[in-house]
């Protein structure tokens, strides 16, 4: 089915694009990619767009982890077309022998992609609407209810109260066992993650967004809307990035708070890049990607652009590397994304035997949270996130989750990882209690 392409100059007033962001409100499937391209250059280094927003199902995939790369390779073979939906963490038992067996409170489908209806996209200083056919007469009406949309907030703050699934002596517990997996030469990194949640809310999904995204500002932010179902994220890490034949990963591993004082923080920053315990990381899960990466990459063409370089968001720096690698015209866009899932930087390495262990340590599933959400494009190239810094909310259970996590290595200071942890959940509580007031 064809799309009817529009292009609108740049005209159309600043605060167009967050109407049009609450207007997606009243469709039943949303999701929205905002790069803050301004504000940070990650983005701008492999970026495409400033925002895109996906508004309604024509054809929509919904599975759980049973098959569901091959059916996600099915459904975009059928569909020539963009596809924008999410991978939750636990496709990794479509991919490997594994299980998951925790709790779990937010019951999202493992997998969701769907063939939007509308599309609005913003680039190059110009909106551009992209509808299917039969939708292309509804262009007009749209942008006058955007325009005569209210993005007006209340001000109100979630009453339930946030509270951590784990103890801190739980915490310091756990890890303390996870670190005798690596005295024993079990593994040497694994990334351990923590939940936190409150129950009986009724959450302002749009006021929340609004506040995380002013709070963090980030290259990789999304909003998701799938029925009763939200993501609010605020990741600054992609995942996974094709451009034709060159595949693009940039992991996160490493991180140091801010500071108020420009010459305090930038010795933070200074000593997070020489850091030896957090390059270690870093190195660790770069090896890894390029392991993984080799599996689809023309011999020789695998080759790391940055290697542990400081980017500083509104609250932490963090360090980053980008890995790339040209693949084969054979290859199928799906087949890149499974060779590489779940990204290194949320498992660790060896990433088998660091899944099995967060299994043993970590108390709920992980769903949609170190998942990616992003898109396909109709010439097969696709961009996606890493869902950290995220919120989760399912509106019929009324139970909101957020969850954060460190990478643990023989270097790790327990009490270090848990202030981490505290460290990456505050801009979360944050946009909680005064989610309507950005």
């Amino acid at each position: 089915m064809a799309r009817i392409i529009r292009t609108i100059s740049n005209s159309i007033a600043d605060d167009f694009l967050q109407k049009a962001l609450k207007w997606s409100q009243k469709f039943e499937e949303v999701i929205f990619l905002e790069s803050n391209k301004d504000l940070q250059s990650l983005k701008q280094t492999y970026g495409e767009f400033d925002a895109i927003l996906a508004i309604g199902a024509e054809k929509s995939l919904v599975t759980d982890h049973q098959n569901a790369f091959l059916k996600l390779k099915q459904f975009k073979d059928e569909e020539q077309d963009f596809l924008f939906g999410y991978f939750s963490y636990d496709l990794k038992n479509d991919i490997e022998e594994l299980v998951s067996d925790n709790a779990d409170h937010l019951h999202f489908p493992e997998l969701y992609f769907f063939q939007p209806k509308k599309i609005l996209l913003w680039r190059n200083h110009q909106m551009e609407l992209q509808y299917l056919s039969p939708y292309a007469k509804e262009m007009d009406a749209d942008l006058e209810a955007i325009a005569a949309t209210s993005i007006a907030l209340k001000g109100s703050s979630m009453e339930s109260e946030v509270l951590s699934r784990l103890t801190k002596k739980a915490y310091f517990d756990k890890v303390e066992s996870i670190l005798e997996h690596i005295h024993r030469g079990d593994i040497y990194e694994v990334n351990f993650c923590q939940e936190f949640y409150a129950e009986n809310c009724e959450l302002d999904t749009f006021g929340v967004y609004q506040k995380l995204n002013r709070i963090s500002q980030a290259p990789f932010a999304s909003y998701v809307k799938l029925k009763d179902k939200y993501l609010l994220c605020a990741s600054p890490e992609r995942f996974v990035k094709k451009e034709a034949d060159k595949i693009i990963v940039q992991p996160i591993k490493g991180t140091a708070r801010r500071l108020e004082d420009r010459i305090e923080d930038q010795k933070l920053a200074d000593s997070l890049a020489a850091d030896p315990k957090e390059r270690a990381e870093n190195i660790m899960i770069v090896d890894l990607l390029r392991n993984d990466l080799s599996k689809n990459a023309l011999k020789g063409s695998v080759n790391v652009e940055e290697l542990c370089r400081v980017y500083s968001f509104k609250q932490v720096h963090q360090l980053i590397s980008t890995v790339v690698c040209k693949a084969g015209k054979e290859v199928h866009p799906v087949d890149i994304i499974k060779n590489l899932f779940p990204m290194g930087s949320m498992t660790g390495a060896p990433k088998i035997s660091a899944m099995k262990i967060i299994e043993e340590e970590e108390v709920t599933k992980r769903g949609l949270y170190s998942g990616a959400v992003g898109y396909f494009s109709p010439d097969n190239n696709f961009d996606f996130n890493v869902v950290i810094r995220s919120i989760l909310y399912n509106a019929s259970e009324k139970y909101v989750s957020f969850s954060v996590g460190s990478a643990i290595t023989s270097q790790s200071s327990i009490a270090n990882e848990f202030e981490e942890c505290l460290l990456k959940a505050r801009a979360l509580k944050e946009a909680l209690n005064n989610g309507s007031n950005p």
